[in-house]
């Protein structure tokens, strides 16, 4: 199965989303915002990045840019419960594969996370 970075600031929802995302068997790590989720990406390799758009320190936006451009053949999908914060990600259509609209139910979240993982690669 893939290893996926869940990148929240909420940790009631990083949680709940990591145990959802390993009862279908994959490897989940966590990050509380940007700057930490970062830091991982650099540090390890990942199938997936899911990350939250509205965090403190690096919102999901500027993680997502900076991920891409470091790891060019990570998968990234983005979640947010504000519509104008899906609108900031407008200009991320070639970097990323979706935004997630929260508040989501457990089938949701792993069915976009099943379809991000089969979505084949960007180009580099």
């Amino acid at each position: 199965m893939a290893k996926i970075l869940i990148t929240e600031d909420e940790d009631s929802l990083r949680m709940f989303v990591a145990r959802a995302l390993r009862l279908d068997g994959h490897e989940t790590h966590e990050a509380g915002d940007g700057a930490e989720g970062l830091e991982k990406l650099d540090e390890s390799q990942f199938d997936l990045l899911l990350s939250d758009i509205r965090m403190p320190v690096m919102d999901g936006i500027e993680l997502a840019h900076q991920a891409a451009a470091r790891h060019p053949s990570l998968k990234i999908l983005l979640m947010t419960g504000y519509a104008d914060q899906r609108e900031r990600a407008d200009d991320l259509a070639e970097k990323i594969i979706d935004v997630v609209e929260k508040p989501f139910a457990l089938p949701d979240i792993r069915k976009a996370v099943a379809r991000a993982l089969a979505e084949s690669p960007r180009a580099a």
